[in-house]
């Protein structure tokens, strides 16, 4: 009787089960219908409105539905999901700082670009970009380029570039949207807003706020019976765009932003600390110009950042507030149908008060010619002119060709030199200060082949990296210093399947280098919190016409990092690890409403029981999210 009854249930499962499967083979529109054609993309980043398909460079887009399937994640996270980059600490407390590591190159060495504009966190030490100051529902797409691109976006491309692109009022019409979120650790997360587009008149708005209790950072040590505090935060952020086609040709769009962040901290790895927090708030507004004209166009966008860190701890408070000012104007014209020139200027101005002031500038010139569609040949040349207060001048230039051997078949190269400039902190700073300084220098190689089958059902690319640093920055025993060389080499393969609703991404990604390291001040053959080998798989399914359903998978293989025990500091290699995500949602209403639920596992990336930190945990996230005309 027992075994009948099993029998009964196993039968029913496979009944639902194929039931299931053949309303997907059934539907009437498939996926590759749905999705628009990577191919065809405009990348914005180049600056020159190539096509994936003219660009010999390594660039892999998020695409807005992507983003909507990401309720649950965050930025971090998000871009953590992707081949060649690694987020430090991504799924951790959102207290500790995210690294964004690029093809194996440290955390300094990447740009990011809010539609097309260089930004950063200047009262930080490192002026790095703090990518938890976005939210993924304020983003329409993201694009990564792989590789040097300091040829069009000067100091800090080295590894490479992440252009954010915002939600913009495009569609006409009024809308009203949010999202509306809760979750494990008393996690909430809300977002309302409301964009429009009337006659030559757009808008974006939208506010977003979310609290967590989060967990403790340190480990109770044995034999202690104390509970210590969980280490949470609070955030709030606002993002505005407007934009006024002021005549045919001239068109106007304004910008503001403004984030608040208050994170606790704990004082070590089994010290619990109630009174450390560190508070941050980012106001950054411009603009972004556009003049068309018949065959060419002039952009000119400006961007003002102001970066307040309140940072207290068991040691006293450290206040800093930091400016940057960008003026980028650029100039495309179409030589021919087949050859697009890009001439542009560049200055940025960044200032620093706290314990200190300092200031500096920096001024790019910039070209590049693109030559595409020349038959099976596509081939893009550039250079950059930098003049820096401080150090004076430097040159980098870039050559990038692609050959389409068959329609199926293309290969690629790029040939290039990056910088990176000597931070204010390098500088002028109160430990260690040089202006004397040398901007770091890499000559970067890269190669590569994407593979298209079955009508695009099928594709695979592969590419090849080579990096070799020079008058890299560290501080020695005088201070910082220009002394050492360092080098990166990798590659990364990654197919894509498509069958009807089901979409199934993956990738392998291998990367191994020198860099210099404050354990032992010496060089060595490691690359700390970046594993060698790194693997995610992501499958997708539109099971019904209103239920989605996915899952991605990314193993981390062991990586080393520093032991900095003042009385014993080691290397030490810590273990590889799998962070695994469910994801599903249901839409009513044409798709204008939806219920989702997310469930992870979640990991300290940069620690490990070793140093007493807890790592290991769930999370689970549900929500709702609309927008309603």
């Amino acid at each position: 009787m027992l075994n009948s009854q099993k029998m009964n249930k196993k039968n029913k499962l496979y009944l639902a089960a194929g039931i299931g499967f053949a309303q997907v083979l059934s539907m009437n529109i498939s996926y590759a219908q749905q999705a628009q054609d990577l191919d065809e993309v405009v990348i914005m980043a180049t600056k020159n409105d190539q096509k994936q398909s003219q660009t010999g460079k390594v660039v892999s887009v998020i695409t807005r539905e992507q983003l909507d399937r990401s309720a649950g994640k965050t930025l971090p996270e998000l871009l953590s999901e992707q081949a060649g980059v690694i987020i430090g600490a991504a799924t951790s407390n959102q207290g500790l700082p995210k690294g964004l590591f690029i093809r194996g190159a440290g955390s300094a060495y990447a740009v990011v670009l809010i539609d097309g504009i260089v930004v950063g966190n200047p009262s930080g030490a490192g002026s790095a970009f703090d990518l938890r100051m976005f939210g993924i529902d304020q983003i329409d797409h993201i694009e990564i380029l792989k590789g040097g691109q300091s040829t069009i976006y000067g100091s800090d491309a080295v590894g490479g570039v992440i252009n954010i692109i915002t939600r913009k009022g495009a569609n006409a019409g009024n809308s009203v949207f949010g999202t509306a979120t809760a979750g494990s650790y008393n996690t909430y997360k809300g977002t309302i807003g409301m964009s429009s587009h009337v006659d030559n008149f757009s808008y974006n708005i939208g506010y977003t706020q979310g609290k967590t209790d989060g967990i403790s950072e340190a480990a109770n040590p044995a034999g202690n019976n104390e509970t210590f505090e969980k280490d949470g935060n609070r955030t709030a952020a606002v993002n505005a765009n407007f934009s006024l086609q002021a005549t045919k040709n001239l068109s106007v769009s304004p910008f503001l932003r403004y984030f608040y962040g208050h994170y606790d901290f704990d004082a070590a790895a089994f010290e619990d600390n109630t009174n450390n927090n560190y508070r941050l708030k980012h106001f950054n507004g411009g603009l972004n110009t556009k003049y068309e004209f018949s065959g060419g166009k002039i952009n000119l966008n400006y961007s003002y950042e102001n970066s307040y860190n309140d940072s207290q701890n068991q040691y006293g408070t450290s206040l800093s507030q930091g400016k940057m000012n960008v003026v980028d104007l650029f100039y495309n014209q179409n030589l021919s149908s087949k050859v697009n020139l890009l001439v542009g200027t560049d200055n940025r101005v960044t200032s620093l008060q706290g314990s200190y002031r300092a200031r500096t500038n920096l001024f790019s010139a910039y070209t590049s010619v693109l030559l595409h569609d020349m038959g099976i040949f596509n081939l893009e040349v550039g250079g950059r002119y930098n003049k820096h207060k401080q150090y004076g001048e430097n040159y980098t230039y870039s050559v990038t060709p692609s050959i389409n051997l068959l329609k199926e078949l293309k290969v690629f190269g790029t040939l290039s030199t990056n910088f990176k400039a000597p931070t204010l902190d390098m500088l002028f700073g109160l430990y260690g200060a040089n202006l004397n300084l040398l901007p770091e220098k890499s000559k970067n190689y890269e190669a590569g082949l994407n593979l298209s089958l079955l009508d695009n059902q099928f594709s695979v690319r592969l590419s090849g990296f080579k990096r070799d640093l020079t008058n890299a920055i560290v501080y020695g025993n005088v201070g910082y210093v220009n002394q050492l060389s360092q080098h990166a080499k990798g590659f990364e393969f990654e197919p894509a399947l498509k069958i009807k609703q089901l979409n199934i991404k993956g990738f392998y990604a291998y990367v191994e280098g020198t860099e210099f390291n404050f354990v032992n001040n010496s060089t060595e053959n490691t690359l700390f919190r970046r594993p060698k080998h790194t693997i995610g798989i992501n499958a997708g399914i539109q099971a019904t016409q209103n239920l989605y359903v996915s899952s991605n998978f990314k193993y981390l293989g062991k990586r080393t990092d520093g032991d900095f025990d003042f009385s014993n500091p080691q290397i030490v290699t810590l273990p590889a690890f799998k962070l695994v995500d469910v994801y599903a949602e249901y839409a009513f209403a044409k798709r204008s409403f939806k219920v989702f639920a997310d469930l992870k596992n979640i990991f300290n990336e940069q620690y490990t029981e070793y140093y007493g930190y807890n790592s290991m945990g769930f999370n689970v996230n549900a929500g709702v999210s609309f927008n309603f005309r």
